[in-house]
């Protein structure tokens, strides 16, 4: 898992600058770049108290006052929003870009915002659009150049170098710093005209660790609205290639066309100009940005390359093994991306897909999308030839927890968690208090229906706590053994962008060696999709499945219970129902055939892993509550629960406090007044709506 602490490595000056004055942005020298680093001392050690026992108990609190205070989740709709540069500042750069390299050949430069990386940061190579600046990510800069070591390449406006020649440049540059570090992977964002350039050299390349991450990719310019446009070229008069850029971005194909037409007949009638000056008034800022950047002649080279890169990159498609991920807009006003994505997903061979419905061509310069989540999200960053979802995992920023945290706000709003934890002198307190704030943690419970507990559960902890609960979780949510009609993968990116990992051995072992808080459920899929009758009631294992690992890491182990599920919904057709429905049993065995089966070497009900989704009525909410039980240390008991018994009489200890913890609560929360939504909202609409909702006593 990441962590902070060093401070980061800064590029030295070996890097150039291209313009004296502004001073923005350097151009890459041809020298390897070199880091250095220092390493941030310790503050003194304090001194202790003659008293241990006070001394221990003040250091606690002063531990819990501190994680409190600067606990920067504990309040997320606090968390200023994280905007990048607006697109004023990118047509500023992009003309102090055109006014220092008007000509010359393409060339790579590192913005400055892009230099706090690690040395052990992936290479990021930015491929643009049809603009050619390289600018395309400035509104991600800053965030990209904390993970990732960036280099954008410039194409200067009068450059007329072929796309062959674009690839070739780019080739070379892949190949020697594959050379230079073989070990690390090299990423390709390409948008565009990019993207066409970053799948021919992966084809050419099939040997280098390459990720690609292709924004609206122009391989489907055979069927844009910019293939009807380019034959017309040699007929459109000068003075109307001036408004070539504002044409192109014009919404209405059809109208686009209509002025076309009368272009290539000599006509241009006084109300057509009229009616493309209103919709050139219409037009966002954003979609003038080539007719700012791009003169007419430049943007007619440029549309024919687009032309010979996508039939270029179209006939290599077979030759690309590289990871890819393509970034699709509902709202591209140039290119079918939507059409195209699937059609690319089902042409390359590690693939997957990121729609964003709302976006248009331009997506990089807009507001709403944040590249670095998304790559976090699919899992997609990593440092080594292969991903580590321990290692190579970075917690959610303080914005992206806000934005996980607005996503959820309804759900948190209607079930008014209650938490309550066990200190160590065993007194049940409200809160998370008595949660270990040192790993190795290892959280074991119950999975109510559909995991509706996981929301509630991961949010609080980082809220109250600043603690980040990696979840180990079912390999449905990171891979399919095929496609079908199992929810996409991108369902799943909120879940993986708050820290869970597939189960399995390793990732278990890696969990605890990192001193992670780990969350574990027993029962898996079978407990979080059980029958009727069956609420609240454990299906772990015969044979225990983590006491031997906790132990070797001398890990704590906080069995917990959690209630609530029956008082948000009714099920009413459960997996044993459906499977008498001939279709919806077919059904069932098309999705459990779609995901990896765990446990299939099992026996008793926890084998029956089939996915299936339980027919629930909504209810009237109820609440949900959370009880964690005390601590169960297993330092220095290495040995000890070596012994099969001895580790298998520990399992059934957490197994019964897990019990007792549910148990207890079906009970006390028949004393709470405000288990039902509406005392709730009363007493929120009398004391303020953050205000915490009082419960039963404990």
């Amino acid at each position: 898992m990441a962590t902070a602490g060093s401070s980061p490595f800064l590029s030295c000056p070996l890097l150039k600058s291209t313009h004296a004055n502004s001073g923005r942005y350097r151009r890459l020298s041809l020298h390897r770049p070199m880091a250095a680093s220092t390493d941030q001392k310790s503050s003194p050690a304090t001194v202790a108290m003659q008293n241990g026992r006070l001394s221990d108990l003040r250091e606690k609190k002063r531990k819990e006052t501190n994680e409190l205070a600067s606990n920067i989740y504990s309040n997320p709709e606090e968390i200023p929003d994280e905007k990048g540069k607006p697109l004023e500042d990118y047509l500023e750069e992009c003309t102090d870009l055109m006014i220092e390299s008007k000509a010359g050949p393409p060339r790579w430069f590192t913005p400055l915002e892009c230099r706090s990386h690690t040395s052990d940061s992936p290479l990021l190579l930015f491929l643009p659009g049809i603009d050619g600046m390289g600018l395309g990510l400035i509104k991600h800069h800053s965030k990209l150049g904390k993970i990732f070591d960036m280099w954008c390449l410039h194409i200067p406006l009068t450059d007329k170098t072929s796309f062959t020649d674009l690839v070739k440049l780019v080739e070379r540059t892949v190949r020697s710093e594959c050379k230079r570090s073989p070990n690390r992977p090299i990423y390709i964002v390409g948008e565009s005209v990019g993207a066409c350039i970053a799948l021919d050299v992966a084809a050419r390349n099939p040997d280098v660790d390459l990720v690609l991450i292709l924004a609206n990719p122009a391989t489907s310019f055979s069927r844009s609205q910019l293939q009807s446009l380019t034959p017309l070229l040699q007929f459109m008069p000068s003075q109307l290639l001036t408004y070539l850029p504002y044409m192109m971005n014009m919404a209405s194909g059809d109208h686009l066309r209509m002025v076309l037409e009368n272009a290539v007949k000599g006509l241009m009638p006084h109300q057509t100009v009229g009616e493309l000056t209103q919709d050139l008034d219409a037009m966002s800022s954003y979609l003038s940005v080539l007719a700012d950047i791009l003169p007419g002649e430049t943007l007619v080279w440029k549309l024919q390359m687009l032309k010979s890169a996508s039939a270029s990159a179209n006939s290599h498609l077979h030759a690309v093994k590289a990871q890819a991920l393509l970034l699709s807009s509902g709202k591209d006003q140039l290119f079918p991306s939507q059409e195209e994505a699937q059609r690319l997903y089902h042409r390359l061979p590690k693939c997957e897909i990121r729609t964003f419905e709302e976006s248009g061509h331009f997506l990089f310069l807009e507001d709403g999308f944040d590249l670095v989540t998304t790559i976090k999200g699919a899992s997609f960053y990593r440092h080594g030839k292969n991903l580590d979802y321990v290692s190579d995992y970075m917690p959610p920023t303080p914005y992206e927890f806000k934005k996980i945290y607005e996503s959820h706000r309804l759900i948190l709003a209607v079930t008014s968690p209650v938490m309550l934890s066990t200190l160590e002198d065993g007194k049940v307190v409200r809160g998370l208090a008595g949660i270990p704030s040192e790993g190795p943690v290892l959280f074991v419970g119950y999975h109510m229906l559909l995991g509706f507990e996981l929301a509630p559960l991961v949010l609080q902890f980082m809220m109250e706590r600043s603690i980040l609960l990696r979840g180990i979780a079912h390999p449905m949510m990171f891979n399919r053994l095929k496609e079908g009609k199992m929810l996409d993968l991108a369902s799943f990116d909120t879940y993986r962008l708050m820290g869970a990992v597939p189960v399995s051995g390793p990732n278990f072992y890696k969990l605890l060696s990192s001193k992670s808080h780990a969350l574990l459920y027993p029962g898996g899929v079978r407990e979080a999709l059980h029958r009727k009758g069956e609420a609240y009631k454990l299906f772990w294992p015969e044979q225990s499945e983590f006491v031997r690992m906790a132990s070797r890491f001398g890990a704590k182990i906080v069995p917990f219970g959690v209630v609530g599920e029956d008082d948000i919904g009714e099920l009413v057709l459960d997996y044993n129902e459906q499977m008498q429905i001939p279709s919806l049993r077919t059904f069932i065995k098309e999705l459990t055939e779609e995901v990896v089966q765990l446990r299939t070497d099992a026996n008793g009900e926890v084998s029956n892993q089939d996915v299936h989704l339980p027919g629930v009525i909504p209810k009237f909410p109820g609440r949900f509550y959370y009880y964690f039980g005390k601590p169960i240390e297993t330092e220095g008991r290495k040995e000890e629960l070596r012994n099969r018994e001895k580790s298998h009489e520990l399992y059934l200890h957490v197994k019964s406090e897990v019990e007792k913890c549910i148990a207890y609560l079906k009970e006390k929360r028949e004393e709470d007044p405000y288990r039902d939504l509406l005392p709730r909202l009363l007493y929120q609409a009398t004391h303020g709506f953050t205000a915490e909702v009082p419960t039963f006593e404990i």
